[in-house]
């Protein structure tokens, strides 16, 4: 056991920075979101009034949650709750996989092998620093709502709930690394599940059946599915109920042990997956740049189209029976018909723009994801092999970010596609499904400048751009989610891209728009390219 504590502490040594932003970044959104809900829905029928519009939109309840009544704290957790719990989610899994698969790929965890400590100790050791890390993380989540002004018992179970989450995938994150090969697999296995649980849990809510106040939602039985769906049935602020912070805790506790049970009987770089060998020679593909790219890429652009086809499934055949459900809700009927142009029609449209939005977040993760892969290959000193032919580092990376460009408008393609073939399939007479793909292609544009300026960063401070690529990318999100519920001035949230991408098939295409993103794109992937030739390259 002391040994387990020592190399608890050295991995929370190495992660001393990445760490800390992650749990002060959760619990300073957790606080502005209070104060935001302080500011703008201190009284009743502030509170009142957007819960009743959120019960009237489907699309609402899947971004965010469930209507839970008036009270600040209760609004608070319903705009918050599943945005924190999904970072939380990811912070674990990422941390996770770094100490344990990441570790055995690339050879530390076979150093640590050579003393005398028990096969599975690192990986206790992770599942301590990650349970340490989430109790921290509660901590500061509830002291951030305090410190907002929410009482001290809600905030309390409040950031148990979002901690619990957060444990809950540590112990997905532990299996999942013990049953893939690489340390990429494991990490985009684990964020997949992740943003699963999301899915599902917006899928439940998005289902749920409004009370007569339309004050409370009730959520569907697909919420019981999710970790994050069980956080949320804790209802801190209003009826606390600690059941399903002890279940997902109990949950966690038995994937954790079942992760230790498999790591004691396999050996160091072992998988319950083995890793399939490559071919002997590279094909027509693997003899430039751009092929090169396309293969190091083509198995995580399979795993974010999954994504965005389900993403887009869900819009394009639960739309029409979301709007259904809402629409069967007396007290709703007049409000949707004033509320949403189009009735009913309007309101899948709606819904179907609100999910290809967060497509076209998948879009630009893709997309940066495949620029940061460049960090990888330099770090690990392949592209020091690579660029010792007579080529240009701006030829490299130029290939890379169009294969990451190609990434973004396939994954957004795909999501498009998924919806367009879910409203076939349900019979809506809503306008021509084939629209759906425009729609979800307008989103682009925003993709291009996310992933432009990761690959500014990696020519300009490589050893920088995997925290400021994927960190731009979550600025973005927040200052276009959170904006305007923050009282943030416009010009601030006009600096996120997602701000100007044409919202169809809510909106018409804006081309200005779409332009001017493209231009900027164009211009940062120059800029990249300038700086990468002025470098040399680094570990």
């Amino acid at each position: 056991m002391p040994g387990v504590v020592q190399l608890a502490l050295f991995q929370a040594r190495r992660d001393r920075v990445t760490l800390p932003v992650w749990i002060l970044g959760i619990a300073l959104l957790g606080f502005a979101t209070s104060n935001a809900v302080v500011t703008q829905f201190g009284d009743e029928p502030s509170q009142a009034a957007i819960l009743t519009l959120a019960a009237s939109n489907p699309a609402f309840l899947f971004l965010r949650g469930l209507p839970d009544g008036t009270g600040v704290g209760a609004v608070v957790f319903f705009q918050g709750y599943a945005f924190t719990a999904v970072l939380a989610g990811l912070m674990s899994t990422f941390l996770v996989v770094r100490h344990t698969r990441t570790d055995e790929e690339l050879g530390r965890a076979e150093l640590l092998g050579s003393v005398p400590l028990p096969r599975a100790a690192s990986l206790a050791a992770t599942l301590l620093l990650g349970a340490a890390a989430n109790l921290l993380l509660a901590v500061f989540v509830t002291a951030g709502y305090v410190a907002a002004g929410l009482p001290v018992p809600g905030a309390a179970g409040a950031g148990a709930a979002v901690g619990a989450v957060g444990v809950f995938f540590v112990g997905v994150a532990a299996v999942v690394a013990q049953v893939l090969p690489s340390g990429r697999s494991a990490n985009g296995a684990a964020a997949g599940l992740v943003g699963a649980a999301y899915l599902i849990r917006g899928v439940g809510d998005a289902l749920g059946t409004p009370a007569g106040d339309l004050l409370h939602v009730s959520s569907a039985w697909p919420s019981l599915l999710s970790p994050i769906g069980w956080g949320q049935r804790s209802r801190p602020f209003t009826s606390l109920d600690l059941l399903p912070v002890l279940a997902l805790l109990a949950v966690a506790l038995i994937l954790g042990a079942a992760a230790v049970l498999i790591r004691q009987r396999r050996d160091v770089g072992a998988s319950l997956l083995p890793q399939r060998d490559g071919r002997e020679r590279a094909g027509v593909g693997g003899t430039s740049f751009v092929g090169l790219a396309w293969r190091l890429q083509r198995s995580t652009l399979a795993g974010w189209c999954v994504g965005a086809a389900a993403l887009g499934a869900v819009a394009g055949a639960l739309g029409p029976l979301v709007s259904e459900t809402v629409s069967s809700v007396a007290p709703l009927k007049d409000l949707i018909s004033r509320l949403v142009p189009g009735g009913q029609a309007g309101l899948i449209d709606v819904f179907i723009t609100a999910l290809l939005g967060v497509a076209g977040v998948f879009a630009a993760a893709a997309g940066i994801q495949a620029v940061l892969r460049m960090r990888a290959e330099e770090a690990e000193g392949r592209a020091e092999l690579l660029l010792a032919a007579p080529v240009t580092r701006a030829r490299w990376l130029g290939a890379n970010v169009f294969i990451a460009a190609v990434s973004a408008v396939v994954v957004s393609g795909t999501a498009g596609t998924a919806a367009a073939i879910g409203l076939g399939l349900s019979g809506t007479a809503n306008g021509p499904a084939g629209s759906v793909v425009p729609a979800a292609l307008a989103h682009v544009p925003a993709a291009l400048v996310f992933l432009a300026a990761a690959s500014v960063v990696f020519a300009a401070a490589p050893r920088l751009s995997v925290p400021l690529g994927w960190g731009m990318l979550a600025a973005g999100l927040v200052l276009g989610e959170f904006g305007e519920l923050f009282g943030l001035p416009v010009w601030l949230q006009d600096l996120s891209p997602f701000r100007h991408s044409s919202a169809m098939p809510v909106e018409s295409f804006d081309q200005a728009g779409a332009l001017g993103l493209a231009v900027v794109a164009a211009a940062l992937a120059g800029l990249a390219a300038y700086c990468i030739q002025r470098r040399d390259l680094t570990a």
